[in-house]
């Protein structure tokens, strides 16, 4: 039998390691994080999930550190693999799993590699991503690919529903993989890495909004931060707005298209109109933290139309 660490977070790191239990992998160690407590933690747990199997479970602040280190080494793994790991593990780990070590990536390798590679890829308006199984290397992401899958992203997909998907692909990607792997016929294919780009980890403040960009760059900037993330933003005299959901306008509004976006109120219905001309209806959106709909839109704001920028 196969013996695996896992390195493992989030509902990839769930999934990916019911799918190594499946293929009858001997999982001595799974190392994962302790939930932050300023964090919507929407999704699964990897550590109640390997307790539930009686896996030995660490959560340690540093994956790198000695007596980490010392604990995969202990397990004396055949393979070593990280599915949503948070950190980057560095050579001695990589070293201590004789026939490889391998990562899931939530993107088409060698497109979006680097961090939350689902939102960025809804940002830049894509039409798919997907899962990506690879050897793991000091660079990021940066592996000969075992296996991918492609899933679609839909125009009004938002950054969970395209997750959800790429979950599933991470897992038929792995469960398709596994065989190969273990009895050792799997031939990874080299990445060309000229044909992607690598994309950093997002804050909160990076969710604002630009007056002048165009309706649908907004609308995927909308759909890519909305719940369980932070949202799109502008700040306004009245306070904080987010836009949480929004839908293009086949017909739009009845007013010229601005110079910077604004926020309307038309025929009852809450419209962006953006300096492109085409219209977003704005089907959820918060002020200050406070609901904002087309009823009390002259109440909280005191017109009917504002400018999301100056």
């Amino acid at each position: 039998m196969s013996r695996a660490v896992v390195f493992a977070y989030h509902n990839v790191g769930v999934r990916c390691l019911l799918a190594l239990l499946a293929r009858g992998v001997d999982v001595p160690l799974v190392v994962t994080h302790q939930d932050s407590p300023n964090e919507d933690i929407w999704f699964g747990s990897v550590a109640a999930t390997a307790a539930a199997h009686g896996l030995k479970v660490i959560t340690p602040d540093e994956a790198n550190a000695a007596e980490v280190l010392a604990q995969v080494q202990a397990a004396e793994p055949d393979f070593l693999f990280s599915f949503y790991y948070r950190q980057m593990l560095g050579a001695p780990l990589l070293q201590a799993a004789p026939r490889g070590a391998f990562n899931m990536h939530g993107s088409l390798l060698p497109r979006y590699r680097g961090r939350v590679p689902v939102n960025w890829a809804i940002i830049h308006g894509e039409t798919e991503t997907g899962a990506t199984l690879h050897t793991m290397e000091i660079k990021p992401d940066a592996g000969a690919i075992v296996d991918q899958m492609a899933v679609p992203i839909l125009p009004d997909d938002t950054a969970q529903q395209v997750f959800d998907k790429v979950t599933v692909a991470a897992e038929t990607v792995l469960w398709r993989s596994l065989p190969g792997l273990l009895d050792g016929s799997a031939v990874p294919q080299p990445q060309d890495l000229a044909k992607g780009s690598y994309f950093g980890g997002r804050k909160p403040e990076d969710g604002r909004i630009d007056s002048q960009w165009p309706a649908q760059r907004v609308h995927d900037f909308v759909r890519a931060l909305t719940h369980p993330y932070p949202g799109a933003f502008a700040d306004l005299p009245q306070g904080r707005l987010r836009l949480w959901q929004t839908r293009r306008e086949s017909h739009g509004g009845s007013s010229p298209a601005p110079s910077r976006t604004e926020l309307r109120l038309e025929e009852g219905r809450m419209l962006l109109a953006c300096p492109d001309g085409a219209h977003l209806q704005v089907l959820a959106a918060t002020l200050a933290d406070e609901p904002l709909t087309a009823d009390n839109f002259r109440v909280r704001l005191g017109a009917s139309a504002v400018t999301l920028g100056a």
